[in-house]
This record gives C-alpha cells, structure tokens and sequence, in this order.
C-alpha cells in the first residue's frame, strides 16, 4: 500500500511539458535526463519565430506550455493578442543568469509592469566570408562591391532590412516608435537592395542551402548566423564569421509561458534545469550558440571559444545591435519591402 501511495504521489506531480522551441534547444540526452530526474514528460516541437507566433495566435496561447520565440517577439504579440502570461519570477533561480542578459530581456519583455520572458539562447547575425576570396568584405552593403559580383547571398528577411540600414548609417532601432521615420528609412534601404540585386547569386532560404553555396565557392561572402560561419570555418580555416563594421545583430532567445499552458510548474522545472551550467553547456553543444547561463561557457569546447572569440574581440561585443521589442505595424512595413524587392528585375 505504501509503495502505492508513493508512486501516486509521483504521477500526480508529473507533467507532460509541451514544448514550443527550435533546432538544437532540447537535445535527446538533456530531456531524457531531465524526465528521470522530476518524472515529467517532455514533448518537443520545433519551430521558429514566425510559426510560434502564427500557432499560439491560431489558439489564442494555448497548446503549448512553454515557448521560446526570441525577444522582440513577446511585447508587441502579447499586447495586441495576449497570446502570454507573466512570469512568476519566484519560481525562477535567477542566481542562474548572466545579470546583465536576464536584466536587458527582462525589461524588453515587461508589458503592464509584468515581466513575460526570460533569456535562454543568445547569437548573432552578420557576415560569413571567404577571407581568401573576398577580403573586401567587411560590412553588409560589401555585399554590393564590384569584387563580389554575382558571388554574394543573404536572405529576404528583417535582418537584411536592419544590417542594410546600420551600414548605411542609419539607426531603424531608433525609428522603431515613429512609422513614417522608419518607413523612410526603409524605402532608402529598398532602393540599395534592388541596386545591390545583380549581385545576388540567390536569396537562401535555409542554412545548409547557404553552407552548400558557400562550399562550393558558388557564394564568397553571405550575410548568415555566427554558428555557421564557425561550423564552416571548422572545414576550411578561410572561411569564418565576420561581426560587420556597423555591427553584428544581436537576438535572444526566450523562455515564455503561452496564455493557455496547463503545465507551469514543468515548465519553471525545465527553465531552472536547463540553466545549470554543465546542462546549458550541452545545449551549446547541440545548437552551436552561448546561453544566458553564468558560467556555462566554462563547460564549452575549446574549438568553439577559439572561434567565439576570433570573430569577437571586445570591441565586436560591444557593438552588438540588440534587437528591442517590435511594434506593432513594422512587420507591414517591412513585407512590403521585401515584396518589392524580390519583384523587382
């Protein structure tokens, strides 16, 4: 009978932990330890921003008890679908952080005087290029040189748009409260991607379309994640992540609860696990980027702090662009653009 009691005891503190999240952020070996050690269940769906957003809008936050869309999707979503809901920052060690990441998202993802998200996985985007082929390449609109023509790629995404603008010398962040501010700021960086667009070999779409391109030599410098450029970096030591002149684009990676979660204690049991040091460490491992856990870079392979800091000495870190919040309308803004620029000859 007491063996009964017991097990009961377990299951009905056991969950099953829905998990909304990318590539890499929940690898086999750390889930399966995580369920032996508090006997919930993990179920993993992959995603990316774009799906998060469009799945918990269709369900109004529900299906899901633990998401991870990046930071400047959490303010605006929530307060115009509240799709989330706030955290219980009790419930989170914050001893587990890096102070200053856990500060910053805190802030970006505090609506009402509610905070909505906390840090998990950090990179950057920027330039990926073959040093030996194009030299020259040291900053996004490099990308439109006479030397590179023909041999150059990026995608038709928001990161062009906000790297284009930052090497043009202007600051889209800045213009983030005042539409027509930004939308003429947009139609300046329309203008430089329809004349930068016979260099353009093809605008990739996924990361190992890109790392073929790149390879093979058919595309000599791409703007692209640091993970790849480290891990093609790993196969040919000419080819490596560039933090551009302006600025590499700095994203985060969040932990947020969607409004309908039925499993929350599981998903703080999931958060405080996975920021042990030795635990975020694995995570680093599977995915290729750094975690906002303190410490955790200790437990990281020699060959990726080598590369790590090649492609960031200080002075790069310090001008990391850190994507804010994004208000709501700018994604219109943006579509239009892209639109226009895929159309154009």
């Amino acid at each position: 009978m007491a063996l009964t009691i017991a097990g009961l005891a377990q299951t009905a503190s056991a969950d099953t932990l829905r998990l909304l999240t990318w590539g890499g952020y929940a690898p086999e070996d750390v889930v399966a330890a995580f369920e032996a050690e508090t006997g919930h269940t993990v179920e993993v769906t992959k995603s990316n921003n774009e799906e998060m957003i469009a799945k918990l809008r269709a369900t109004g936050g529900g299906g899901f008890d633990l998401a991870q869309p990046s930071q400047d999707r959490i303010a605006g979503p929530q307060a115009e679908f509240g799709i989330y809901k706030p955290m219980d920052m009790s419930k989170i060690d914050e001893s587990q952080f890096i102070p200053s990441m856990l500060a910053a998202t805190k802030g970006n993802t505090t609506v009402d005087g509610a905070v909505y998200g906390v840090p998990h996985v950090w990179g950057t985007s920027g330039l990926v290029v073959d040093t030996a082929k194009a030299p020259g390449v040291k900053d996004y609109t490099d990308l439109c040189g006479a030397d590179v023509a023909g041999k150059v790629s990026y995608r038709l995404k928001r990161p062009t748009l906000i790297g284009f603008a930052f090497a043009m010398g202007l600051d889209p962040f800045a213009a983030y409260g005042d539409e027509a501010a930004y939308t003429a700021i947009m139609e300046k960086v329309e203008a430089k991607l329809k004349d930068c667009k016979p260099n353009v070999k093809t605008y990739w779409g996924g990361g190992d379309e890109l790392m073929n391109l790149v390879r093979s030599g058919e595309v000599v410098a791409s703007m692209a994640w640091d993970t790849g450029g480290w891990k093609l970096n790993a196969d040919n030591p000419d080819i490596t992540f560039v933090a551009p002149a302006s600025g590499a684009l700095g994203w985060i990676d969040t932990f947020v609860l969607p409004a309908k979660g039925g499993a929350d204690q599981a998903a703080y049991d999931w958060i405080n696990y996975v920021m042990r040091p030795e635990v975020a460490a694995k995570i680093t491992a599977a995915a290729g980027n750094f975690t906002a856990s303190k410490g955790a870079d200790e437990f990281a392979s020699d060959e990726l702090k080598a590369r790590y800091q090649a492609s960031f000495p200080p002075e790069a870190v310090d001008n990391i662009k850190w994507y804010p919040p994004v208000p709501a309308g700018l994604e219109v803004i943006e579509g239009g653009v892209l639109d226009r620029v895929q159309a154009a000859n």
